[in-house]
């Protein structure tokens, strides 16, 4: 990671602000200028966890980073917080911003809302990173330690509710759960439909089953994909180099998706 990040993400005030979306106040920072980018953290993480992309593509583009739904400043106001939701804010969020055109780049949670943005069509999208989404919950999509370790977060945080525990919102911590083992549900004819260029990012050591990384780059009509060696799914914070410099070169550079023999 780098050590001298320029910002102070997910707690500037000087430029955070909020907006009222869908019943729900949510906050949101800006950095940069140029073609807008909109970063997407993933479950239980907030805007500082993508402090490293924020401060690499500030420099080229107009960098907007929120705090998703239940997150970090942003309301919840929700008891069955779902993706479709969550995009409904971003979709929300650009329209606000009165975006002509805008980029994505998401982080699990984030990298399924912004193919969902895509499906949705809501938001007129150039080109979408999603480092690893899942289309299901299951494990043909990924590896079985992943629910597993989510199911006894989940028993905690119902053992928690019933004794009273007022340490932690666990209540959120429920509906954070429910997003991993419940959602998405995304199909091959809905990630097909997705009609901008689409780069699916996983390490070679995800959460998500590299075949299953394979799977969604088979089902793009404008598709790339990138299976980092020797990374996992923190590549975005432990190997912050590595992982922008493949995003910066989709985001930057034409390719010919005409399907070849």
């Amino acid at each position: 990671m780098p050590r001298n990040l320029q910002t102070t993400s997910g707690e500037n005030e000087a430029i955070g602000k909020y907006v009222e979306l869908n019943g729900a106040k949510i906050y949101y920072e800006e950095y940069g200028k140029g073609e807008p980018l909109l970063l997407i953290h993933g479950n239980g993480a907030n805007i500082k966890s993508m402090e490293n992309q924020i401060d690499f593509f500030k420099t080229n583009y107009r960098v907007i980073i929120a705090d998703n739904r239940g997150h970090g400043r942003s309301e919840l106001k929700t008891d069955s917080l779902t993706y479709n939701q969550i995009t409904a804010d971003y979709d929300g969020l650009v329209n606000h911003l009165k975006l002509d055109s805008v980029n994505i780049l998401g982080w699990s949670d984030g990298g399924i809302i912004g193919l969902l943005m895509g499906i949705s069509k809501k938001s007129n999208l150039r080109k979408i990173v999603a480092m690893a989404p899942n289309l299901r919950p299951d494990t043909t999509a990924v590896h079985g330690w992943a629910p597993e370790n989510v199911r006894k977060y989940q028993a905690i945080a119902k053992e928690m509710l019933a004794k009273g525990d007022t340490t932690k919102n666990w209540g959120l911590e429920l509906q954070l759960d429910g997003l991993l083992l419940n959602q998405p549900n995304i199909s091959h004819t809905e990630l097909k439909s997705i009609e901008v260029p689409v780069l699916i990012m996983v390490g070679d050591r995800d959460i998500i089953k590299n075949i299953h990384a394979v799977e969604m780059f088979d089902n793009l009509t404008k598709g790339q994909l990138s299976i980092m060696p020797r990374n996992n799914h923190v590549a975005p914070r432990n190997t912050p180099e590595i992982f922008n410099a493949i995003a910066t070169r989709f985001l930057t550079e034409p390719f010919d998706y005409t399907p070849r023999n």
